[in-house]
């Protein structure tokens, strides 16, 4: 048992990808539990930006926070388009969108019947 890090947890994994899309301002955070629905992930991770500059910024972060913890996404798409970047975490998707294109999608409503995670912990109060 040689190993320097320690298995870090789905919950440290959700609290590192929160923390991170709040310190840059993300907006509308949300973490919706899905692992009852689908074998996709177990959690989706959703938050926007105010501009698309913003919203490479979002996701950026969250790549740098969970580099530096050893994690590195399982893919990532949108980065060119910049409206929609998805980081793939394996049990965690995180989906950032620029604003007008989050309310067109509305994943929320699509994945309504998942559990809305409390993540009020992870944010910092203004």
């Amino acid at each position: 048992m040689g190993r320097f890090m320690a298995e870090i947890t789905t919950k440290e994994k959700l609290a590192a990808i929160v923390k991170a899309l709040d310190s840059k301002r993300g907006e509308d955070i949300q973490a919706i539990g899905i692992g009852d629905l689908t074998i996709l992930a177990d959690y989706f991770v959703i938050a926007n930006g105010s501009s698309t500059t913003q919203t490479k910024a979002l996701a950026e972060e969250v790549e740098f926070k969970m580099s530096q913890l050893g994690i590195e996404p399982l893919r990532t798409e949108g980065y060119q388009g910049q409206t929609w970047i998805v980081l793939d975490y394996g049990d965690i998707v995180v989906h950032v969108f620029y604003k007008e294109t989050r309310s067109y999608y509305n994943l929320e409503r699509l994945w309504s019947d998942g559990k809305s995670v409390d993540i009020s912990e992870y944010i910092e109060a203004e």
